[in-house]
C-alpha cells in the first residue's frame, strides 16, 4: 500500500504524491515542510534546486510546484525511484529530473551550481557533513546558495564549510534541521 503526502503550497497545493515505505525513508512532514518555505519563499521562484538523497521526493516536488525553474533529484533506491518517476507523471511537469544513483557518486561528477539543495539523508550513517563538504569543494552551489539539512537532533550538528553561514535552525521530536548560505 502506498503512503501518501501532500504538496501544501503553489501550484500543485493540495495534491498527494506516493510513495512506499523503505528502509530509512523518512519524508519531511509537512509542519517543517511549510516552516522550510516560509524561510524560502522569495528564493524558489525561477530557481535551480538540488534534492538529495531525495526519497519520496516530498522537497523536491513541493519547491517546483512553488515555481522552481529546475529540480534535481538523486536517489539510489529502485522503488522510491520508482515513484519519483510516476508522480512526476502524474502532475505532468518537465521540471522535475531524477538522477538513479548514490549522492556521493553524483556529486563527484560534473557540477553544475544550484541556487537551492536540500539535503535528507539517512539517519546514523553521518552523511551531512561529508556531502556537504563535497556540494562545496565540486562546485555545485551559486554564490549565495541557500542548503537546507536535516540531521538527528539527539547527535551534534556537523561542522559546516568555511563559508557558509547558519540563517535558521530548529528541532522537531527526531529532527533537527538547519537553512544555511554560502557567503
Amino acid at each position: 500500500m502506498a503512503n501518501r503526502i501532500r504538496i501544501i503550497g503553489g501550484q500543485w497545493r493540495g495534491r498527494q504524491i506516493l510513495f512506499e515505505d523503505a528502509p530509512g525513508l523518512r519524508p519531511t512532514p509537512s509542519r517543517i515542510r511549510e516552516t522550510l518555505f516560509n524561510w524560502l519563499q522569495l528564493d524558489v521562484a525561477g530557481s535551480r534546486c538540488l534534492d538529495l538523497y531525495a526519497g519520496s521526493g516530498a522537497l523536491g516536488f513541493e519547491a517546483a510546484s512553488r515555481g522552481a525553474k529546475e529540480v534535481w533529484q538523486v536517489e539510489n533506491h529502485p522503488n522510491a525511484c520508482r515513484w519519483i518517476r510516476d508522480n512526476a507523471g502524474k502532475l505532468a511537469t518537465s521540471s522535475i529530473n531524477l538522477v538513479e544513483r548514490d549522492v556521493s557518486t553524483f556529486l563527484q561528477g560534473p557540477a553544475r551550481a544550484f541556487d537551492l539543495a536540500f539535503l535528507d539523508p539517512p539517519f546514523g550513517r553521518d552523511l551531512a557533513g561529508p556531502t556537504c563538504e563535497l556540494l562545496e569543494t565540486a562546485g555545485w552551489l551559486s554564490v549565495y546558495a541557500k542548503i537546507y539539512v536535516e540531521t538527528e537532533s539527539n547527535r551534534p550538528l556537523p561542522v559546516w564549510p568555511d563559508g557558509w553561514r547558519l540563517l535558521k535552525a530548529k528541532t522537531a521530536g527526531e529532527v533537527a534541521y538547519s537553512l544555511l548560505q554560502r557567503c
